[in-house]
């Protein structure tokens, strides 16, 4: 993938996720996006943190102390975690869902 295709996908990526989280009450999760990274705060002071690498042409997702690293994936058209497979925005969700103590489903 060329950088211009990477940073389509990924700031496309990017809107997604944000428009997912301007959904929540700011005193429950809030979030800030600049140059390619969004930061999600949670009221307790936690961050996880979605940023583009455009070096490695991936997304990466920190949450807690747990990272991932995630592939574009042609026939998916989604971002894949470079080890198991799985979908990012699912992580997210998840991830969330762990912190906030309910279920929360990305969409």
């Amino acid at each position: 993938m060329d950088r211009q295709a990477f940073l389509k996908r990924a700031d496309a990526c990017i809107g997604r996720v944000v428009a997912w989280l301007e959904a929540f009450d700011p005193d429950e999760v809030d979030f800030s996006e600049a140059d390619g990274v969004v930061t999600i705060e949670f009221a307790d002071g936690t961050k996880f943190v979605l940023n583009r690498q455009a070096g490695s042409h991936q997304m990466w997702y920190a949450a807690g102390v747990r990272a991932w690293h995630y592939d574009w994936n042609d026939e998916a058209e989604q971002w894949c975690d470079s080890r198991d497979g799985h979908v990012l925005e699912a992580r997210i969700a998840e991830s969330v869902s762990e912190k906030l103590g309910r279920t929360v489903t990305f969409g």
